[in-house]
């Protein structure tokens, strides 16, 4: 239940923002829409201040996924071609669900297929995502104390300093801000032991419960995801009852196929946006699973742990979501 909790606030937070919305993620995707990377920008620079010193003080523990070299990057170039795709990412494709939007059902289930098959393919394909090259982050290779915390203090006001910076270039009121700090202050919460001693994370859930609705999988996968994805099932269910309940309250739950932004790039046809809506869905979890994380779970949680691994994946995400979506929107 209180896994269910924390996904409510994370579910309210971006729905607050409208960071949820397919508008908002692939207006991003068509330079019409800044929300999204100035909100991961300051939540990201803020929240390195924030965990590094809770693990300083001893607060917290690093959870640093990785770097699988090949794993990451092709990783995230899919990742980022299904985000501008399906317009919205593993998180907040269950607050929008919540809303009404039945593209983002169609992409849940892509999702489910995606990471089912990646499931079915993973004792071959991991041999192939390598070299592990271990968890490195700042901190590793910067043991000293003094170089790590100037270093952190630069990157934190970098991060910080550019999303103001896409404010001034397209400023667009200030709750992006809000959510910004709201997401720093739930990751550095929910890695304290009595909270939950877990950083945000969504991708997991997908081949969970494709594994646990149909039996089918490598069973090494299994014994190495039930436990992450069992919490993030639970978490992503608490952001599902969010965007159910705050758009009750405010009156604006409707039952939707077609977000604007795509009518407007596509048209209106219901078919055309549920058949890419599926493809979106497919490469957005094959590829998370391939780097092991997503957007909550590696780039914001990742980032604020300023892992290498996390860094890589966060640039190859952004390299093919800007491509796809000059792309894909200008030919579709």
């Amino acid at each position: 239940m209180e896994t269910i909790i924390w996904g409510f606030i994370f579910g309210a937070i971006l729905q607050y923002a409208r960071l949820n919305r397919f508008d908002t993620i692939a207006g991003m995707a068509v330079l019409q829409d800044f929300t999204v990377a100035k909100t991961i920008a300051f939540a990201v620079g803020l929240g390195m201040l924030l965990l590094q010193a809770e693990i300083y003080l001893g607060w917290a523990d690093y959870h640093v996924k990785p770097f699988i070299l090949m794993g990451i990057v092709a990783g995230g170039l899919l990742f980022g071609m299904g985000m501008a795709i399906l317009g919205y990412c593993p998180g907040t494709v269950a607050i929008s669900l919540g809303q009404g939007n039945l593209d983002a059902l169609v992409g849940i289930v892509g999702g489910l297929c995606g990471s089912l098959l990646f499931a079915m393919v993973y004792p071959s394909l991991s041999l192939l995502l390598g070299p592990d090259l271990g968890s490195l982050s700042v901190r590793t290779l910067l043991p000293g104390n003094a170089l790590f915390w100037t270093v952190t203090a630069m990157a934190a006001i970098l991060f910080m300093g550019l999303a103001l910076f896409l404010q001034k270039l397209k400023g667009d009121g200030w709750r992006w801000l809000h959510a910004a700090i709201g997401m720093a202050a739930l990751n550095a919460l929910l890695d304290l032991p009595f909270a939950a001693g877990h950083p945000m994370g969504a991708s997991t859930s997908f081949p969970f419960l494709a594994m646990a609705l149909t039996g089918l999988g490598a069973e090494s996968y299994w014994h190495k995801i039930a436990e992450p994805g069992a919490w993030e099932l639970r978490f992503l269910i608490g952001a599902f009852l969010a965007g159910l309940a705050f758009s009750l309250l405010q009156r604006s739950f409707r039952i939707t196929s077609v977000p604007e932004l795509w009518k407007r790039y596509c048209g209106p046809g219901r078919g055309k946006r549920f058949f890419w809506a599926f493809v979106g869905g497919f490469l957005l979890l094959f590829g998370a699973r391939m780097a092991g994380g997503c957007t909550s779970g590696h780039i914001v949680s990742g980032g604020m742990q300023l892992a290498v691994s996390s860094m890589v994946f966060a640039v190859a995400v952004f390299a093919a979501f800007m491509t796809t979506g000059r792309y894909f929107y200008r030919s579709a």
